[in-house]
């Protein structure tokens, strides 16, 4: 016999999982106890719940596994909701612990009482309420197996004194049962003719590519087609590939843009990009193992549901070679001239650091299987155009979510699935302040995360925003302490720059160091991240701005917005 919180545990362990994040509290004290007294999971204690769960979220981005995060009653779980919508749209399993108040106290309004299962539906696969301790072993099974097979969060909910009651029950060894997915034959008939039957054909690559590499060029190569990949496919689509042509969407290229704008038929591989915009007035096949997904960003004229491996090697034999390859050849100039230019920004400056050129520098420095994750807003961009990947990199983030403070958060529990492997948080100084106590949980358990801080004492992408809607920046500038001694009297290597002369060798010594360390870089502020393709509305915006930036007062910022782009125009 064993008391709930212990079978849990128990179960955990049994089905692989290694560490549970949260902060102790007291609904939550039969499971922390039971992890006392196991010996068998680490306890990860962070100092907010929402960086337990955004670090249970890269665990289970990077190993695929489930990860688990708890929080106890009320304030305690509802804290983990932001890191659990993040892992929820990043389609990464992780089961979330939420302790409840006494069950007998349930609807009296009790001290700390919410009513978790309305508060995190939106953000979970599955989402319950142990109300007897028989029911918890069944329920957990439920859960885990929901979690890894639907690839979402799921919720347990079990209040303290359900969690501390005996049961008598054997520990469960729960994984996910792996198959393979393929459409209907008549469906890659047709899928096969439209693209049989049109001359310029693009790929649109994202995240349901991993694993599929090999097919990806093959296709690629029968169609003469040019390769656009969004966001979440990089890590998986760019390397070793001479059809790529880039990024495309709100962050991406404009080489991308034009390769999808001028295709005749579009051929959509595991991709979700949500931006409706970018898709071109085309024939479009779709392939995504999700069918819910087929045809929600654009009309498809043929939807495949499938994995996309399984479903190019079923597709390959029917497609004809195609002899044209003026739509590739065209495309992959453009891509070439697109990556000079870009290239070109990622130079040293004499006036100021500019953040291409810290990325470009990090790109260099980094392992050749170092994991990058860069915070929400211009750290993004700059990872998306900078950071080259080889096949074993990875790079993730909060790309479906879009949260900020997601990067050290998200480290540390990349750092502790992959102890010997280099994880490098690229963090905005808005971002890093946000979950600044983080610096602590790093540092308190000793992880070699290595962090790069862009520090332009701004919200710097929600700037860019604003100008670009004709609105004077306003509310979005941060005093900011030096971070580099900051960190150091939390036991942290700290390490600043402040000049491109002093760059090189900061981040040589801050990426050779054995241990925690971070690099705060002082970059430029009126750094423009210039969108794929500028519209009427954007240049109408930057007008406005411009207009009223003199209007109040602020002209010297128009001359200080020039100088530093002046060298994109050319």
């Amino acid at each position: 016999m064993a008391t709930v919180a212990r079978n849990i545990v128990d179960t955990l362990h049994a089905s692989g999982v290694k560490r549970v994040y949260g902060i102790p509290g007291d609904s939550l004290n039969g499971i922390t106890d039971a992890l006392r007294a196991a010996g068998t999971l680490d306890w990860i204690q962070t100092r907010h719940e929402e960086a337990a769960a955004f670090a249970a979220s890269a665990e289970a981005q990077l190993t695929g596994e489930l990860a688990v995060c708890a929080g106890s009653c009320g304030p305690g779980n509802l804290h983990l909701i932001n890191g659990l919508y993040d892992a929820q749209r990043s389609r990464t399993p992780v089961l979330a612990i939420a302790a409840h108040i006494p069950s007998e106290e349930i609807g009296s309004g009790y001290f700390q009482e919410t009513h978790p299962q309305e508060l995190f539906r939106e953000c979970s696969v599955y989402v319950e309420q142990v109300a007897h301790p028989e029911q918890m072993p069944r329920l957990l099974r439920i859960a885990m197996r929901e979690a890894l097979q639907k690839r979402g969060v799921a919720v347990l909910v079990i209040p303290g004194d359900v969690a501390l009651a005996d049961i008598k029950a054997e520990a469960e060894t729960i994984t996910a049962a792996r198959s393979h997915v393929t459409p209907a034959e008549d469906q890659l008939d047709r899928a096969a003719e439209a693209l049989n039957t049109c001359e310029k054909v693009t790929i649109l690559a994202g995240a349901g590519v991993e694993g599929a590499h090999t097919q990806l060029l093959q296709a690629a190569e029968r169609l003469q087609a040019p390769i656009v990949h969004a966001l979440r496919g990089k890590e998986h689509v760019e390397y070793d590939n001479p059809y790529d042509v880039g990024m495309t969407g709100l962050l991406g290229f404009s080489s991308g843009y034009k390769a999808m704008e001028a295709a005749e038929t579009l051929v959509v591989l595991g991709s979700d990009l949500p931006y409706q915009q970018f898709y071109p007035d085309a024939t479009i096949v779709q392939v995504d193992i999700r069918g819910e997904q087929i045809g929600r960003r654009a009309a498809v004229d043929v939807g495949l549901v499938g994995g996309v491996k399984e479903t190019l090697e079923q597709l390959l034999p029917r497609l004809e070679a195609h002899r044209d390859a003026k739509h590739l050849d065209t495309m992959t100039k453009h891509y070439q001239k697109t990556r000079k230019g870009l290239d070109s920004l990622a130079s040293p400056s004499k006036r100021t650091i500019h953040p291409q050129y810290v990325a470009r520098l990090v790109d260099e420095a980094a392992d050749d299987d170092a994991v990058f994750i860069p915070d929400v807003g211009s750290p993004v961009i700059w990872a998306c155009r900078y950071l080259s990947m080889n096949g074993r990199r990875r790079l993730i983030g909060s790309f479906a979510h879009g949260s900020m403070a997601n990067a050290v958060s998200q480290g540390i529990g990349a750092q502790l699935a992959y102890p010997d492997r280099q994880i490098v948080a690229l963090a905005g100084d808005g971002g890093l302040a946000m979950l600044m106590g983080e610096l602590l949980t790093i540092a308190q358990y000793d992880l070699p995360l290595k962090i790069v801080t862009f520090n332009n004492s701004s919200l710097n992408f929600v700037e860019v925003e604003m100008k670009a809607d004709g609105f004077v920046n306003y509310g979005t500038g941060l005093k900011n302490p030096n971070f580099a001694d900051m960190v150091e009297t939390m036991g942290i290597r700290g390490i600043r720059a402040e000049t491109s002369k002093e760059l090189p060798s900061a981040m040589q010594d801050f990426m050779a160091h054995d241990g925690p360390a971070l690099l705060d870089v002082t970059t430029e502020r009126q750094e423009l991240s210039m969108p794929p393709a500028v519209t009427a509305a954007q240049a109408k915006g930057f007008t406005l701005y411009a207009i009223r930036t003199v209007l109040s007062g602020k002209g010297d910022q128009l001359l200080d917005l020039a100088r530093t782009n002046l060298r994109q125009l050319f």
